[in-house]
Formats: C-alpha cells, structure tokens, sequence
C-alpha cells in the first residue's frame, strides 16, 4: 500500500464522528461530536469537559534505519453567519440558499523531520490561528448592501510530539507521544473544541527498517509485543510492512475501504446501504437543513440522492474476506478458536444435548420456561411449545438450543431463513410427539 492509500484509510479515522447522520445542525447527536482523537487543552477547567492531552503508543520494528512521522488532525473552524449590518445570526438565506452558523474543522497535516531508530526526540508543533470572510453572493461589497457574509475563524494550536526508541531482543520498540500543549486556561466547552487536536492519528513510514504486527506478532515477537503500551492509540500495520497506522480507534491490520462504498458517511460503525437508505427517506426540508449544515453534509445528500439502483445493490449483501495474513498458514497450526475448522467435529444441525436424561436434537419438541435473565419479551414464550433446530456450543463451553415456536404461523419462515430464538438447556423441558398432539 503507498502512503497515498494509506491516507485514504486514515481519513475515514480522520472524520469518523465529524458529522453523524441526520447530518444536521438541529440534531441531537451533532451538538456533541469529535469523539475520537482528541487531545483536549492541558489547563482546561472540569467544566469545560476537555479530553485528555494527549495519546501514546509502541510499536516494533526489525532493523536499524529511521522513520518518517505525519502528525494528522483536524483544526476546529467556526463559521459565523452575519447579517448585512455585522450582527451574528444563526441563520441566513440568501438567494433561495439557506447557511448556517456551524463548526467546520480543516484538515492538518505535519510531516516531522526523519527520526533515526535510536535514542529521543521531540517536535514542537504550532498551527496558526486565523479568520477569513466571505460575501454570500460572491460581491466584493455585499456585506455594505445587506447581503450578509460568512466568517471562519481558527485558533492558534500547540503541540509537541516525542519520540522514544529501545532495544526489546532482537526488535526496536518505538513510542510515539502527543501532547497538547496549549498555554492558557480554558473554561468553556466551546473554548475547549477550538484549542483541541481533533481526531489526531498518526502515520509512520519505515526506511530501512520494517514494522512487525503488535496484533498478530510472529512467534519470536509475541513477548516483545505483550510489552507493548497503547493509550489512546493503537498501531496497525497499512498495507505493507513499512507503513503503520495509530489511529485512536481499534482496528485490524491492513485496513482497506470497501470497494463497494461510494463515499465516507462518516457515522460511527457505519453500514453504507442502510444509511444511504435513511437518508434516501429524508424530506426535502431535511435534506436541504443537512446541505445548510455542512458542505460534507451536502456531498453526502446528493450522493444518496443520485446513486444508480445498481450502486445501491452492490452495497447488499457483500462478504469481504481478510487479506492473506503474512503469518503461517492455518494448516501449520491449530485453527484459531473463532475458524469452524477449530471443531470440524461440531455440527449443530446433529449435535445433541442431554436434558433430564432425554437426548434432545434437532426435530424435538420441547416446552419453553424462560429463565435466565429473561425480558418481557422471553416470558410470552413462557409454557409455549417448540420445535429444536438446532444445538450450538460457544467457546466458553456453554449450550444454547435453537427453537421455533410450533404454533407460531410463522415457524417455516423463521426456520427457513435461520431467526431462531435461543435457550439455555435447563430453560427447556423434552416432550414426546404425542405430549404436544394431546
């Protein structure tokens, strides 16, 4: 993967939580955004609910070259609607167009200096504050005509990142740190966002040097990587083995953007066909809030509006598998726990459970008593008779029968598409077939 893919993969860490669906100003959620990455200022009073200052993490490396770090995250911008005579407004519409007062944030990205894989260092980091003005209808004079205008403003930001390297065996671990900075007192939430690194993540290239998987580590590096300290970060190899991402989310190595997805919806977790559906089901007044909300926003809304039916059905149904892992294969070792190949012996669909004496299995009938932290919900089934599907075991050990409800109308449907409804074996009481005919 170049560094170019790997920015790619890290922007969508970059703007996870940016801006959550409804995509609008009014609504709940996007009142209390930036949940991941941020470094709040150091002096912030309780009050002002600041995040902590800073994020850390190791990684390993084989061999002895350098490395070259992006410090990436976003700098809060605020855009202030005026009217025509200077006075902040919450809204404007000007020309049939409606604009808001909202929280932008601009994209920051700094490359320090080739760090060697020996000793310490550390990199003071500034970013300059700033404000610019922009006439809503394009005229130089607008704001003198009463056409109103829009100001963004950023705040001045301070940082430091350090750089600490030592030998573990045959490795080098690398810790990473960054640190908010800020100088002054901070008291508000709002004060707080501006003088905060949002959604800081880094990027590391590896030259002469290659990392090795904190997560899935060789054999030789397993000790070395349990050694290994995150906070608030967490090192992912990106694509290849000279590139490695700490993102303030936890995810798995070698990350790829799905193919399939037209474009970042930026929701947390996000599944690409039912977000796209919801926000095909928006009003137009919805859809033309989210487009006065934030030019992201906007993107989205006309993506969803203009997808092709077959772009839409791509998103459906789509099972992506892992890459090749660079580790040994699974037939040189036992199957992990979570690979069915772990128990080929184990097949719910024969496998039985033994319940006051009688063996019970797929295709018996029993009666439902619901009592393991049962809801509401579990006790309507209380002394309803059931059809067994089928018979899992977990990797705790534990048993849970799969049942439908016999005189559920629905029973053929559930069982032919697999919603079955679970049950410990001490909640199920064995019935004969002429038990349930009586």
């Amino acid at each position: 993967m170049s560094l170019a893919a790997a920015r790619a993969v890290a922007d969508t860490v970059l703007y996870e939580g940016y801006l959550l669906y409804p995509y609008r100003a009014s609504a709940a959620k996007n009142r209390s955004r930036w949940q991941f990455g941020v470094l709040g200022p150091p002096l912030a009073a309780a009050p002002a609910f600041a995040e902590p200052p800073s994020l850390s993490m190791q990684c390993l490396l084989s061999g002895a070259g350098a490395v070259t770090v992006h410090l990436r995250f976003l700098q809060l911008q605020a855009r202030e609607v005026r009217d025509g005579s200077g006075t902040p407004v919450a809204s404007l519409t000007v020309a049939g167009q409606r604009v808001l007062s909202w929280d932008e944030a601009v994209e920051r990205e700094i490359t320090l200096p080739m760090v060697p894989l020996s000793g310490t260092a550390e990199f003071p980091v500034t970013v300059p504050g700033g404000a610019d003005e922009e006439p809503l209808d394009g005229a130089d004079q607008a704001p003198l005509r009463g056409g109103g205008r829009v100001v963004r403003r950023r705040w001045p930001l301070a940082a430091r990142v350090r750089t600490a390297v030592e030998p573990d065996g045959d490795l080098l671990r690398l810790t990473v740190t960054v640190t908010n900075e800020h100088p002054g007192p901070v008291t508000g939430k709002d004060e707080t966002a501006r003088h905060s690194l949002l959604g800081t993540h880094l990027l590391i290239e590896a030259h002469d040097a290659a990392f090795v998987s904190v997560q899935e580590p060789p054999p030789g590096a397993a000790e070395a990587a349990a050694r290994c300290r995150q906070e608030r970060c967490w090192p992912v190899l990106a694509g290849s083995s000279h590139l490695l991402l700490g993102a303030p989310i936890i995810l798995y190595d070698h990350p790829q953007l799905a193919e399939q997805s037209p474009g970042a919806l930026f929701d947390a977790t996000e599944i690409d066909e039912i977000l796209t559906l919801r926000v095909m089901t928006m009003t137009d007044a919805e859809k033309a809030e989210a487009r006065a909300t934030d030019p992201r926003a906007a993107a989205i809304v006309d993506r969803c509006d203009d997808l092709a039916p077959a772009d839409l059905q791509r998103l459906h149904g789509t099972r992506l598998d892992p890459p090749p892992s660079d580790g040994p294969a699974l037939s040189d070792g036992p199957a992990p726990w979570w690979d069915p190949a772990a128990d080929a012996a184990a097949d719910p669909a024969t496998d039985a459970v033994l319940i006051a004496g009688v063996r019970v299995a797929k295709g018996s009938l029993v009666r439902v008593h619901p009592s393991r932290r049962a809801d509401a919900q579990d006790l309507f089934y209380a002394g309803q008779v059931a059809r067994v599907t089928a018979v899992f075991s977990d990797v705790d050990g534990d048993t849970h029968v799969a049942v439908v409800l016999v005189d559920d109308p629905a029973a053929d449907l559930h069982d032919w598409y697999g919603r079955y409804l679970y049950f410990a074996p001490d909640e199920l009481e064995p019935l004969e077939q002429e038990d349930h005919a009586c």
